[in-house]
């Protein structure tokens, strides 16, 4: 009775108050639409959302299935941790970021790599010639790790490291520090990127093929969760798909299918599901669609809880906890009107608050000219502080619950990423990570997220999607902000630390932890302790990463068409 009151008032709003208004005004002109190109209805109703069944939708916050998010108090036990941008330079440029992001109020360090050091190669490398520390931190030794956590206690910070095809190395040269430091393994806290599904699928930055690669991945489960149990040593990561032009739904399924990919490697070799799947973690973009996010967000958590529940039979509820970092979309900042940054980064970190997250990263307003300076990435933290201290959206927990567009959006999401989850289990005939791999191998992935990029594109060449300041709301404009740039001496100093390193170290330990790491690749065995005995003896990034390119080859991608 109560569904038929519902039509029958809408009918007759529809006929009596709307039509006669629309007959008189019109409305604004093209598609309602979000960022990734899903039609948004003019009104949303309990009809939206009659099927929802509240205790098996959404439930409590920190019980299953985590709708409401993950902790029973979220914000008003603990405030998401902030992390920024630090990353440029050597060691000591990078050290001294550190320092002064944590005195401005940052609680968590956030590490990017240049690109030498994610291709694992040293900085007197031909390749790295005019790349040491241009897009984040030059790290070739132990050496390096020392000067860059110099006067800082491990034991007091959690640092995420965005680092993928040499993650084995930095994670081993974070535990080295911690023992220098005196700091228990069991007390380091942290992550490690450590995803290579999602480089093969859309960064593209690899070293070894796919197989060896998830090996090694599983390498570090099975040694970090007995020497690192409160590391994260995953972040399973949707942020560079949806930054290669991804859609919203194709960020979440292909992020979710590749993190239970990773449940059925460590499954394969073994592991115990519940003492591994704690320690998974993810990474999601936050876009400029407000509620397509934070409907994103819900979403993952409610498939993730079912599906480790219900197929993969775990039983601890912090395995069926999905916990996530968030980083603002870089591909939104535009170099046009660059102060225009501050708004989008203040919009998307609200949704990412909104949906949920453990961790938000803001990019700063100057992201689309350089690595970001000192007073941009101060701005991007207040950004976090002001939504965190100012805004009231941290008292209650999951306040857009229940709202007729938020769950109806919720579902949708849901069931769009579940179906191309089915699609890549079928290509695996039943399993995900047989279909992930299958999928990169024939280029299904590449092609998915092509299309979604190009449709996209042609939005915005036409306007019909707005980016105000590019295709909207243009002006002329003859002033620039200031930009970081990385002084070519870093390079010079970091070959010469090198170079000293290689002269005063114990060359037979280096030698002798070397063959041990062939040796256990040509085996079979983990190779995380003989990486960690390498990086002990002053071993360099790009020998460890030379030994296994010799036993495993080098990747290359297949041509796509």
């Amino acid at each position: 009775m109560k569904e038929l009151t519902l039509k029958s008032e809408r009918a007759r709003w529809e006929k009596e108050v709307l039509q006669p208004f629309l007959e008189e005004h019109g409305e604004r002109k093209g598609r309602f639409i979000t960022v990734s190109g899903e039609e948004i209805k003019r009104l949303y109703t309990p009809e939206d959302v009659q099927g929802l069944d509240y205790d098996r939708d959404l439930g409590y916050p920190g019980e299953y299935p985590f709708t409401r998010g993950v902790y029973p108090t979220m914000y008003r036990g603990r405030l998401w941790t902030m992390r920024q941008f630090s990353g440029y330079g050597g060691a000591e440029e990078t050290n001294r970021r550190f320092k002064y992001l944590l005195k401005e109020g940052e609680t968590g360090l956030s590490t990017a790599f240049d690109m030498p050091t994610l291709m694992g190669y040293d900085p007197d490398h031909p390749l790295a010639d005019g790349e040491v520390g241009v897009e984040g931190v030059s790290v070739a030794t132990l050496r390096d790790f020392e000067i860059l956590f110099d006067g800082i206690p491990l034991d007091r910070v959690s640092t995420s490291f965005t680092i993928n095809p040499t993650a084995a190395v930095i994670y081993a040269m974070y535990i080295a520090i911690a023992d220098q430091q005196g700091v228990p393994r069991t007390e380091l806290r942290g992550t490690i990127q450590n995803d290579m599904l999602k480089e093969f699928i859309a960064q593209k930055e690899w070293v070894i093929p796919p197989k060896p690669a998830i090996d090694l991945i599983v390498d570090i489960f099975e040694f970090g969760i007995k020497e690192t149990p409160k590391f994260n040593l995953i972040s399973i990561s949707g942020y560079h798909i949806r930054e290669a032009g991804a859609t919203a739904v194709q960020e979440l399924a292909f992020t979710l299918a590749d993190g239970f990919a990773y449940v059925e490697a460590g499954l394969e070799r073994g592991l115990d599901l519940d003492s591994f799947a704690p320690q998974l973690s993810f990474f999601f973009n936050s876009h400029n669609s407000f509620f397509e996010e934070i409907a994103k967000f819900r979403a993952a958590r409610r498939i993730w809880a079912r599906r480790m529940r219900e197929h993969y039979g775990a039983k601890r509820p912090e395995s069926w906890r999905l916990r996530f970092h968030t980083q603002t979309a870089g591909c939104t900042l535009t170099e046009q009107q660059p102060l225009n940054n501050i708004i989008r980064v203040a919009l998307q970190a609200l949704a990412a608050v909104l949906g949920g997250t453990q961790s938000l990263h803001t990019n700063s307003y100057d992201e689309a000219l350089a690595l970001p300076s000192e007073e941009a990435v101060r701005i991007a933290l207040r950004t976090q502080q002001i939504i965190a201290h100012e805004s009231g959206v941290a008292d209650t927990i999951d306040p857009l619950a229940g709202s007729y567009f938020v769950e109806s959006l919720t579902d949708e999401m849901e069931r769009e990423a579940l179906d191309y989850i089915g699609r890549i289990e079928r290509m695996g005939e039943g399993s995900l990570l047989k279909g992930v791999l299958r999928g990169i191998e024939e280029g299904f992935f590449q092609r998915e997220i092509a299309r979604a990029a190009y449709e996209y594109q042609k939005r915005v060449d036409s306007g019909e999607q707005v980016i105000v300041g590019v295709n909207k709301y243009v002006i002329e404009e003859d002033h620039k902000p200031r930009i970081l740039r990385v002084d070519p001496e870093v390079q010079r100093r970091q070959i010469a630390r090198l170079n000293q390193v290689k002269q005063e170290r114990d060359q037979a330990k280096v030698k002798a932890a070397l063959a041990g790491l062939r040796r256990a690749c040509e085996r079979g065995e983990n190779r995380m302790p003989h990486i960690l005995e390498a990086v002990k003896a002053q071993a360099s990034l790009q020998e460890i990463m030379d030994t296994l390119r010799e036993v495993y080859g080098q990747y290359r991608e297949p041509a796509m068409f």
